[in-house]
């Protein structure tokens, strides 16, 4: 049934954005009311775009970079307060003319990029077992809804929070920049990499990703920051492609850097202090309950790739493009 992942995305994306990370408590589920359909409809609506016209990954990633710009630069504006939640996110490393925070914004962008939106569906793909597009038409069409009632009621909930309205000109360059990263992601080609490296071990991948998390979630909030992340970055975007076009490259190496950042959400969600209040026992046990939910969904999702019959595609879609005429027919076949 192509419902249930669709519906597994929906829910599991706001819950590691916000619930595995430790920046909202457990006692404020119900305000997956209308996380859900910004942080579910928003995965899930890219997940679904990307599969339809044949694209991979690389257009994922591009996609969830230009939802986070939406997310940060026009519906929390977070890009732009300087006391977005009280936190003085933009002191350090603020650039008067653009009136951001350069530590902030490749800080939060990359939140939203790797975890928010590329995580969920990395693991919700290796559960489900599908390729394919798991929607068909009218549930896009709910989805989409879903997703603009989810930044609607967003921007009116911080409205009515943090009182801060960003200067025009500056929510129209956060649109405009956000539109200009989501052509690019239909725009390049989908095959990256002059050369093939040979892939690591997927429990090596998952150590690396795991010590890649550490470095960027431990880094200070400063400029001090920022050639670390920009280095993590160009390394991703230099050495993935190539591992991925290593024959032996699997579903099983994606789900090991997927692991790496849940895991990391995980641990580093019991240092985090929540917006929310909550007493200090309810954010404990609450962590505790999001990090066991984590460690089991990762022990099922490598149980599916240990599955003999196990039918995913086994090259990720990072490392090639093909056709969306191409795609329906080896959808048709596997079913």
């Amino acid at each position: 049934m192509r419902l249930l992942p669709a519906l597994g995305l929906f829910l599991l994306a706001p819950l590691v954005a916000e619930f595995l990370l430790g920046n909202l408590p457990i006692t404020a589920l119900s305000s997956l009311v209308l996380l859900a359909p910004l942080y579910g409809g928003g995965a899930l609506l890219i997940r679904e775009v990307a599969r339809r016209t044949g694209r991979g990954w690389p257009t994922i990633l591009l996609l969830g970079l230009a939802y986070g710009i939406v997310e940060e630069g026009v519906t929390t504006q977070s890009l732009f307060d300087p006391d977005y939640a009280g936190q003085r996110l933009l002191d350090h490393g603020f650039v008067p003319g653009l009136g951001i925070g350069v530590p902030w914004t490749l800080f939060v962008l990359t939140l939203h990029t790797v975890w928010s939106i590329a995580t969920p569906i990395a693991l919700v793909e290796t559960l489900a077992r599908r390729p394919g597009p798991w929607l068909r038409t009218p549930g896009l069409v709910v989805t989409a809804v879903l997703f603009v009632i989810g930044l609607v009621g967003t921007t009116v909930t911080t409205l009515q929070t943090d009182h801060f309205v960003a200067p025009a000109g500056r929510l129209v360059g956060a649109v405009a920049v956000a539109v200009l990263v989501a052509a690019a992601a239909f725009v390049l080609p989908g095959r990256f990499g002059a050369a093939t490296l040979r892939a690591p071990h997927p429990l090596v991948l998952l150590g690396v990703s795991l010590a890649a998390g550490a470095v960027f979630e431990l880094l200070p909030l400063s400029w001090w920051g920022v050639p670390v992340w920009v280095v993590l970055a160009a390394a991703a975007v230099v050495l993935l492609p190539r591992w991925a076009r290593d024959p032996e490259w699997s579903q099983a190496h994606v789900l090991a850097l997927a692991a790496g950042a849940t895991l990391t959400y995980a641990w580093h969600a019991f240092g985090e202090t929540p917006v929310l209040p909550a007493s200090p026992a309810a954010d404990l046990v609450g962590n505790g309950v999001f990090a066991a939910g984590a460690v089991a969904l990762l022990i099922a999702a490598a149980i599916r790739v240990g599955d003999p019959l196990h039918r995913f595609e086994t090259k990720s879609s990072i490392q090639e493009h093909t056709g969306p005429q191409q795609k329906r027919l080896r959808w048709r076949a596997e079913r």
